[in-house]
């Protein structure tokens, strides 16, 4: 699921440098493509589109129909105006945008309990961790003064590169390269980001963490998984797969339903203006219990399967 929250930490963690199964294909079928969704009246139309944000090159996900709706679109929203974000290139001195957002992180995620982040997990847990943190390149106790979210989002975001997945040709880069001057909006900060993962209760955290280190070395090949069901369309099944570490249901709420709640209200106010908007929010969001469209539908709202 963290592989699919925040750009802007796969933008720091490049400054400071049990998974799915894979798809099963047919070689005479070509992938149908992302699904897009939309829902208008009689003068407002706003196409749902699900990203994914780290991509191995050569994934040819923009069909003609998303490439309609966006042109047609005047109006941009995504999760964070990544357009503000700098890229990162490794080995290379991040700009100071860069460095501005990487010392609002750092300092939001000090942490506080007293003690390190290793005398708070178990003796098994503590020694998986000092393993995986030595797999990405990290010293162990790099991370002894952060509270645990700081720590699995920067050590799956590490490790998703490692493993030949980039968010510099993920979708909202590519996206950003082809809207041109459309307006642009954005349904959250990175700092609201960042508060929302500070604000899960530590034994949430500590699991979450506990789980990125079991899945780290097969972290890139569960990605590639998802990217394949992400490409066939198929939104319930991806977002099946995505959702399902979040067994616990305060994170559930916290990282999924309560902010797909607030984006179908503002879908819902958006729809008395008129015009044509196309919105990009992780793939995740759109799919199995509580997605945005569920939201919407709750809230009187038609939302359609865009065809192929």
């Amino acid at each position: 699921m963290f592989r699919n929250f925040t750009l802007a930490t796969s933008a720091l963690a490049l400054a400071f440098a049990a998974a799915p199964a894979a798809a099963e294909h047919h070689e005479e079928t070509a992938p149908a493509g992302p699904a897009l969704w939309q829902l208008s009246d009689e003068d407002t139309t706003i196409y749902l589109f699900g990203t994914v944000h780290f991509l191995p090159e050569g994934v040819e996900w923009y069909t003609p129909h998303i490439e309609a709706a966006l042109t047609n679109a005047d109006q941009f929203v995504s999760e964070i105006d990544t357009s503000a974000i700098p890229e990162i290139v490794p080995g290379e001195t991040p700009p100071p945008e860069a460095l501005a957002l990487a010392q609002m992180q750092v300092q939001m995620a000090q942490l506080t309990t007293g003690g390190t982040l290793r005398e708070l997990m178990s003796k098994e847990d503590r020694a998986q961790y000092e393993e995986a943190m030595q797999s990405v390149g990290i010293p162990p106790e790099a991370f002894d003064g952060f509270e645990p979210w700081f720590a699995f989002m920067t050590m799956s975001q590490l490790g998703l590169v490692q493993q030949g997945l980039d968010p510099s040709t993920g979708v909202e880069r590519q996206l950003d390269r082809k809207i041109g001057g459309k307006e642009r909006a954005a349904f959250e900060t990175v700092e609201q980001q960042f508060t929302m993962l500070d604000g899960l209760p530590m034994d949430s955290q500590l699991t979450l963490l506990d789980e990125t280190v079991e899945g780290l070395p097969e972290l890139g090949n569960g990605l590639r998984a998802l990217i394949a069901e992400w490409m066939e369309g198929d939104a319930d099944q991806l977002a099946a797969i995505m959702n399902e570490e979040m067994t616990d249901p305060v994170v559930y709420d916290m990282l999924l339903t309560q902010r797909n709640a607030n984006w179908a209200d503002w879908i819902e106010n958006r729809m008395d203006e008129p015009g044509t908007v196309f919105i990009a929010v992780g793939a995740g969001h759109l799919g199995g219990e509580g997605s945005v469209q569920d939201q919407l539908t709750e809230r009187g709202l038609t939302v359609e399967r865009v065809a192929h």
